[in-house]
């Protein structure tokens, strides 16, 4: 796979993401008000980082042979197309005195910074493209 397409599925992934995030966090802050809800978030880039420094330690990395497909693999390569962003349900704390932990003002703000990462990454994919345009050309 050449860097072109994997730097696009990557932002298109993380684009994708966002959305999910925004999702989830504007579901968060609707129900601010109700009693013990339970905020939730979105995990990725933990899982992403650990697949693609997977694929870089695949290199130049010594490996156990295996002879069957019941063996454990040592360290496998994990492929980055395969990670899922996880919605992970936060029922340990809690901000108010009716058991709900969403703090709206935060979670006004987590709104904005996503729709911030979300233009960057709309504005790295058009310069991706631009780049590809240019060459071409």
């Amino acid at each position: 796979m050449n860097s072109f397409t994997k730097t696009t599925d990557l932002l298109h992934r993380a684009m994708d993401v966002s959305t999910l995030r925004y999702s989830v966090s504007a579901n968060n802050l609707a129900n601010s008000g109700l009693p013990n809800f339970k905020r939730t978030q979105v995990n990725f880039e933990s899982e992403l980082k650990r697949a693609l420094d997977s694929e870089k330690a695949a290199d130049g990395e010594f490996r156990l042979a295996t002879t069957d497909e019941r063996h454990i693999k040592s360290n496998s390569t994990l492929d980055y197309r395969k990670v899922e962003p996880r919605r992970v349900l936060d029922y340990t704390t809690t901000e108010n005195a009716n058991g709900n932990n969403v703090n709206p003002e935060e979670e006004a703000m987590e709104l904005l910074r996503i729709q911030l990462n979300y233009q960057l990454l709309t504005q790295l994919q058009s310069f991706e493209f631009a780049q590809a345009n240019s060459v071409l050309r």
